[in-house]
């Protein structure tokens, strides 16, 4: 992935980490003995589906706004404006939560306990080697205006 001289310096695309872990906890279902969450699958899948769609949608109303606002989406490319509207009045990182929600989703569908155990690991990689790297872009960017828009906004919700 090209890394804009003018952007967060984000070298690994997001989705490819929340990807892997997933991949990686459902293969580990099979060589564990806890292999299921011990509920019904319909429920599993009904929940499942759920946060799968509340996730999709999420991601879909930021980056549809980036792209309205004319800015890019990937943290590798120039960013040339705050987001403040949609889900951005919520959330500074609708994108990446879209995606912990569609990680959460899944991993409950395919009963996968390992997987939605390693959730959390990937918020911290995706908060340490992500997230910070573009809040200090941003600030070092825009300045007052993004120092305020982080003091009313909160990180994740």
């Amino acid at each position: 992935m090209a890394v804009e001289p003018d952007s967060a310096g984000v070298r690994f695309p997001p989705p490819f980490l929340y990807l892997g872990a997933l991949l990686m906890g459902l293969a580990a279902e099979r060589f564990v003995t806890l292999r299921s969450f011990g509920i019904d699958w319909r429920l599993l899948v009904a929940t499942g589906a759920l946060l799968f769609v509340a996730g999709a949608a999420m991601m879909l109303a930021a980056a549809g706004l980036f792209r309205r606002l004319g800015t890019n989406v990937p943290p590798s490319q120039p960013t040339t404006l705050i987001a403040t509207t949609g889900p951005y009045r919520w959330t500074r990182n609708p994108i990446y939560l879209g995606m912990a929600l569609i990680y959460a989703g899944l991993a409950i569908a395919f009963d996968g306990p390992i997987a939605f155990a390693l959730l959390p690991l990937v918020l911290i990689a995706i908060q340490t080697q992500v997230i910070a790297r573009e809040e200090r872009y941003l600030e070092a960017k825009f300045g007052d205006d993004y120092r305020r828009y982080k003091a009313e906004v909160r990180r994740w919700l």
